[in-house]
């Protein structure tokens, strides 16, 4: 009798092994979204096998097709597709073939959707994609190796991981008992109750994956940032370069009065001496540009998919009111994930309570096993209300972030108020300096003035035209540092 009683129970056993296998091995499967973005599927390798997205297919007579495991037919709505990054060579390119979908899309990375990352996807750029900086931003998010996405997809696979974590867990275990004899077991554990510790597990994972994200959009902004600063750069010393060149020219001028009047024995050697030293600082300082124009393209071009060299011009940046910071959703998303720490940490403190069966050869064993993961000691008050305050230190990096976000926002916009006002007042300045140059050199040409007082007052207009040259490009590059510190220079759907 007892005999039979231990064969059904062993029966019984092997049956919830069964099932709970088959659910394991579902469960790794991983959500479709996951494995779209991720698992890129397999080419077919004859005529009448056909992958599509996560359905094996057998073509049938007249165009018809089967699935090969039942547990993946295709729904009624659903049509065979393919992701365009996964065809290779020798695949099957008769089905349909969609876009590539942005790295923030499918959430993530399970079924538990994500407002965060939602939001992201939705920000639009303030940059026009027809504009200067439009096409270098193109350009460069075209050649972007995306390290930051390679973390993405990991957090999104951990997280898949981890929403399943709910599920028995399987393992061979293998004892050396005293006699010296080996026994092999089977060993199922089910957490019944943990206090939340397979919760906050979860949390942590989906918090990583928003952290991951944000993170992979401070990326990809600096990289656009970093190319438009280069942009700039270049524009700024080619058209310090191009007045140059006219400065040059004209200081070449003097000189070649200044040679005659000598040679004349009108003026003296000195004058001629200072006028040749101050020609070729000029042209030094138009060298000087051109190097710097020539400097900054090659570093751009080395981080572009293409030469833009031949982009000229800037580009009006409007921003629009309400928009949240990056560095912003980034410290709530690791307040999120330090929270969801916590109390892991604090679970680990608790009792729970979990089931337990063992196979082997000579029979099953089952039973529940009470205690706590970490322990109980002297420190453990000290622990709990340390896992506290840690709650309480994320909330307030938060506020650290956004008064941080704020104070710098401030000051941009304040330092394009004074560029703004000092370029308004600079173009009376240059103004004043032609008229006062025109008038030099009426009198000049009258006899009424040396070549020397005329030379002073063009110098006087050469530095006047550089600085409102600079003043253009600055307040370029702070509406740019504003856009960048609110991360509005790509589009949620390009990252």
């Amino acid at each position: 009798m007892g005999q039979q009683v231990g064969q059904a129970r062993a029966k019984a056993l092997r049956m919830v092994l069964a099932g709970t296998a088959l659910i394991a091995v579902a469960g790794c499967m991983g959500n479709e979204a996951t494995r779209d973005g991720f698992a890129p599927e397999k080419p077919a390798t004859t005529e009448n096998m056909r992958t599509t997205g996560r359905f094996a297919e057998r073509v049938q007579s007249g165009g018809e097709t089967t699935p090969i495991f039942g547990f993946l037919k295709r729904g009624a709505s659903e049509t065979p597709t393919r992701n365009a990054n996964s065809l290779q060579v020798g695949e099957n390119l008769g089905a349909p073939v969609v876009p590539a979908q942005p790295a923030l899309a499918g959430g993530t990375g399970s079924k538990d959707g994500s407002q965060l990352i939602e939001t992201l996807l939705k920000r639009q750029s303030v940059l026009d994609h027809s504009t200067p900086y439009g096409k270098v931003a193109g350009a460069v998010l075209a050649a972007n190796s995306r390290a930051a996405e390679a973390e993405l997809r990991a957090a999104k696979l951990r997280n898949e991981a981890a929403s399943k974590n709910w599920l028995p867990t399987i393992g061979p275990a293998i004892t050396l008992s005293s006699l010296g004899e080996m026994v092999a077991s089977m060993v199922i554990d089910q957490v019944l109750f943990d206090n939340g510790r397979k919760k906050g597990e979860r949390a942590f994972a989906k918090a990583d994956v928003e952290v991951a994200a944000v993170a992979l959009a401070e990326d990809t902004n600096d990289r656009v940032f970093t190319a438009l600063e280069l942009y700039l750069t270049a524009e700024r010393a080619r058209a310090q370069a191009a007045a140059g060149s006219k400065a040059a020219a004209r200081m070449g001028e003097f000189t070649y009065i200044m040679e005659r009047r000598v040679r004349g024995g009108v003026s003296g050697p000195a004058d001629l001496q200072v006028l040749r030293q101050k020609l070729a600082q000029t042209e030094n300082t138009r060298s000087s540009d051109m190097e710097t124009a020539r400097t900054a393209i090659a570093e751009l071009n080395a981080m572009s998919l293409r030469p833009l060299g031949d982009v000229r011009g800037l580009a009006s940046v409007s921003l629009p009111k309400g928009t949240t910071a990056l560095p912003i959703l980034k410290a709530e998303a690791e307040m999120e994930r330090d929270i969801a720490q916590a109390k892991l940490s604090r679970a680990g403190f608790l009792p729970g309570v979990n089931a337990r069966a063992t196979v082997t050869d000579s029979g099953t064993d089952a039973g529940l096993t009470v205690g706590a993961p970490n322990g109980f000691g002297f420190g453990t008050k000290a622990s709990l209300k340390a896992i506290e305050a840690a709650k309480d230190a994320a909330s307030r990096r938060v506020d650290q972030a956004s008064e941080d976000q704020a104070r710098t926002q401030r000051r941009l916009e304040q330092t394009l108020v004074s560029l703004k006002r000092q370029q308004a007042q600079g173009e009376g300045l240059v103004a004043s300096a032609n008229a006062n140059l025109q008038l030099f050199d009426r009198q000049y040409q009258a006899g009424q003035r040396p070549v020397m007082d005329v030379v002073r007052v063009f110098e006087t207009k050469v530095r006047t035209d550089r600085e409102q040259i600079a003043l253009r490009y600055e307040i370029a590059l702070v509406e740019l540092q504003l856009a960048h510190n609110l991360g509005l220079l790509v589009d949620g759907e390009d990252i």
